[in-house]
């Protein structure tokens, strides 16, 4: 499998992975490869929610000529491999988190930003008329230990306090009979706001927006090298054709190639998650799980589990995966997963895990995004933690507004760019150390 940390190859017109979602997409964008020279005012790279956002926002908003060029397809790299979980906020802090560290007006800023994340995918859904399984809305956040559990009742108050958002506790009891018969869950805050899609439909409905508005989105036309010219602009290459533009946008985040932008590769660690989808339940096992629902699922562990139900009554688990990228097709990690699904749910030990894949999200060094212009008339985003994409989207928007000199909230996320990690040669070997620190902490603490 591709790995950002040690191939400079990304691939040209790979196809997606053997996914679920893959299997339930109605259409595939259409678009060609580069096969001559061209010149265009901005040159996206990367053809995910960031790229694909920014492209339509360019093209439809501000009129601006812009082209995409993407490596392999639409969606191909998280944009199409995730959960689909449309979550409120983005890295790995929380408000209380953002208050302590920013200060209390700042989180406030941070909230709203959120919102309004998850606001623009709804509205983008709704413009593009997205047919994306859009499920019922809610996010259950599951505490997977009593003794977490007693610090929910404080933190809905919290939020209720000083956002004004309505969150909902829900103790054990209620969990158990409204939602799930998850022997691990021992209550749970529920966000009512959040809600799950096929992500990869949803970044092929984005592609067909962006192209509807006049963006160019080329596919199979990975850049094998760039430059910056003379006046200022850029130059980039493509196996077939070259292009010319006066600013550039890298939305690679999570899948940047080694050596394609030292500063923005250094600046993350790119880690493996990975998800199966089971067999469908039966009425049976539906009524003895108790899952009647399709609101989206994460508990609390260090190294977390995510899951929820789809439409056609299969279970979607996912976890951490393989550290290297080579390693993340070994047949110990769907087990791994459909085995602490089953631990989760002991009366569905008859299910069997019918797909397997994996992708890589970008960790940042402080645990944020962000959405800068990093030199002279060259921007990206990146950094989302594995919770990007309703962020990823507005990033997008972000990004166009920056291309156009527009101001942006007044957020540390837009104030600079992503900090290089500390001797980033090392860096997964710290992420090993702390696999182990996380098993060991939700094993015992």
């Amino acid at each position: 499998m591709y790995d950002p940390l040690v191939n400079n190859d990304i691939g040209c017109n790979a196809t997606y992975p053997n996914s679920y979602w893959a299997q339930h997409v109605d259409t595939q964008p259409d678009t060609v490869t580069l096969q001559q020279d061209i010149t265009t005012d901005v040159v996206v790279v990367g053809g995910g929610y960031t790229g694909l956002s920014c492209a339509y926002q360019l093209a439809q908003r501000f009129n601006r000529e812009v082209t995409v060029l993407e490596a392999n397809r639409a969606g191909w790299g998280c944009s199409g491999r995730n959960a689909g979980f449309v979550l409120r906020g983005t890295g790995r802090l929380s408000l209380a988190q953002l208050s302590q560290k920013f200060g209390l007006d700042i989180a406030r800023v941070f909230h709203q930003e959120y919102s309004d994340a998850i606001t623009q995918v709804r509205q983008m859904i709704a413009e593009g008329n997205i047919n994306c399984d859009a499920q019922t809305p809610g996010y259950l956040k599951v505490a997977h230990k009593a003794s977490l559990a007693a610090d929910f009742p404080a933190q809905v108050e919290f939020l209720q306090r000083q956002f004004g958002y309505k969150a909902e506790y829900l103790s054990a009891a209620e969990v158990k009979s409204d939602y799930m018969h998850n022997t691990q869950a021992h209550g749970a805050i529920r966000f009512a706001d959040c809600f799950g899609v096929n992500p990869l439909a949803l970044a092929q409905g984005y592609a067909a927006m962006a192209q509807r508005s006049g963006a160019r989105l080329y596919s199979g036309s990975p850049v094998t090298k760039w430059q910056r010219n003379t006046d200022g602009g850029f130059v980039l290459q493509t196996p077939q054709a070259r292009v010319h533009c006066k600013q550039l946008v890298f939305a690679t985040n999570g899948y940047t190639p080694k050596g394609f932008y030292p500063p923005l590769n250094r600046a993350c660690l790119p880690v493996l998650s990975s998800i199966i989808v089971t067999s469908p339940l039966s009425e049976q096992q539906l009524q003895q799980s108790g899952l009647h629902h399709n609101q989206i699922v994460m508990d609390t562990r260090a190294l977390k589990y995510y899951y929820r139900k789809l439409p056609d009554n299969r279970i979607l688990f996912g976890g951490r995966s393989a550290v290297y990228g080579k390693d993340a097709e070994k047949a110990v990690y769907p087990a791994r997963l459909l085995s602490a699904l089953k631990n989760c749910f002991p009366m569905l030990d008859d299910l069997r895990c019918d797909y397997h894949w994996s992708g890589w999200v970008a960790v940042s060094y402080d645990d944020l995004p962000r959405v800068c212009e990093a030199e002279s008339g060259l921007f990206y985003a990146g950094g989302y933690c594995g919770s990007g994409l309703s962020f990823s989207t507005l990033a997008g928007v972000r990004l166009a507004e920056l291309t156009m000199g527009l101001a942006l909230p007044d957020l540390p996320i837009y104030q600079g760019t992503l900090a290089p990690f500390p001797l980033p040669a090392f860096r997964r070997l710290g992420q090993q150390g702390y696999y182990q620190w996380g098993r060991f902490k939700d094993r015992f603490l």
